[in-house]
């Protein structure tokens, strides 16, 4: 009798182990395809355009190793101007990794071009036609994101959305974020992922009043209120479907611990 006790045991475990690696091998596969794809905005030639309050603009895709040196500098330079003040004495550290990651291959961009005529999609470049080619006008501002796994949800994880101060307040920000949830669902990802920077009240209430967000039980301060206290962001996400729900929002409770649930 134990005998069999610890043979049916051995082969649920085996069982286990290979739907454990059975859905990781999943998972890695819906990010290899997302990440092949050169240009996501083909999907969405619709949305390349925007045009309400006074501002007229067209997106471009981009991917981090075809990032020409102009572009390299604009990135870090509007990264300077609007997130220095956030950062305070944590910023030189903070902008040597913004460096790193702005060019990793895995890295992917919608650049926001201010157009002074009405562009067509078939005027609409593409990453190929090469950023820093004679455009329709010029840069106001980026989104950088990829696709990668947090507890074990496929997720689209953004790492910035950066505009030019001409092109806040006009809608623009909310516009871009819903692309890229449009982009994570037909890509098969369960949530979006970001953070943000505490000191920066004016992008919390964005993301969680306007965008409807929440701090992610991955947060810091989900994690452990104490250790959370101590850091200077919070982690926010919006889930597509009930298992990404679960994995990455349960326990959304700012004063209860992890350790204290069990």
């Amino acid at each position: 009798m134990e005998y069999n006790k610890a043979s049916q045991s051995a082969k649920e475990k085996k069982l286990r182990r290979k739907e454990v690696l059975e859905k990781k091998k999943a998972i890695d596969e819906i990010i290899r395809k997302a990440t092949s794809v050169t240009d996501h905005l083909v999907s969405f030639l619709p949305f390349c355009q925007y045009q309400r309050n006074g501002l007229s603009v067209y997106l471009e895709s981009g991917n981090g190793d075809h990032l020409s040196p102009p572009t390299k500098k604009y990135i870090q330079n509007l990264l300077k101007v609007n997130m220095e003040r956030y950062y305070g004495h944590e910023w030189p550290t903070e902008e040597k990794v913004k460096r790193r990651e702005m060019g990793v291959p895995e890295a992917r961009y919608i650049f926001v071009r201010q157009s002074n005529t009405n562009a067509t999609n078939d005027q609409i470049k593409r990453p190929e036609d090469g950023l820093d080619d004679a455009g329709i006008e010029q840069l106001v501002g980026f989104v950088h994101y990829r696709f990668v796994v947090e507890e074990d949800v496929p997720v689209a994880y953004v790492y910035e959305l950066q505009l030019e101060s001409c092109a806040k307040g006009k809608g623009l920000g909310k516009f871009l974020m819903q692309l890229v949830e449009l982009i994570a669902r037909k890509n098969k990802m369960g949530a979006v992922v970001l953070t943000v920077q505490k000191a920066n009240e004016f992008a919390m209430n964005f993301y969680t009043n306007k965008l409807r967000y929440v701090i992610s039980s991955i947060s810091p301060s989900r994690v452990d209120p104490l250790i959370g206290a101590e850091k200077s962001y919070e982690i926010l996400c919006k889930t597509f479907d009930p298992e990404a729900k679960g994995k990455l929002e349960v326990n959304n409770s700012p004063n209860l611990s992890n350790a204290q649930k069990i």
